[in-house]
């Protein structure tokens, strides 16, 4: 069973207490965009739109990105990630960097009414 892991782009949790910060964690992915799709793109900011396989490519890479977050804090014994970003960079000409960081930490249970 995996364990679940409360993740906030804020510096608590609602509710908990942080009891112990365990450290940085960070995911990452480069993705490539296909020469196919890059064809496509050009003829669709011709006419305008969004680039679906590209928002469908992106959409993935942070989703892998945030996967490798998590299993980084899982492996520290975390309840919590805060302090959660997202960033993006270009590393290559087709080519872009997806990175998630927070801070792994130790939760106080939640309290039973």
């Amino acid at each position: 069973m995996t364990q679940h892991i409360v993740i906030s782009t804020t510096e608590t949790i609602a509710g908990q207490q942080i009891v112990d910060t365990l450290g940085i964690v960070r995911g990452n992915t480069i993705r490539a965009r296909h020469v196919g799709r890059d064809i496509l793109a050009q003829l669709r900011n011709l006419v305008g739109g969004e680039l679906h396989d590209y928002t469908k490519l992106m959409g993935e890479a942070r989703e892998q990105a945030l996967d490798r977050m998590l299993d980084e804090a899982r492996s520290l014994g975390a309840d919590g990630v805060v302090g959660v970003r997202f960033a993006t960079s270009v590393v290559a000409a087709s080519a872009a960097e997806i990175l998630v960081f927070g801070t792994a930490v130790k939760l106080t249970p939640p309290q039973k009414d």
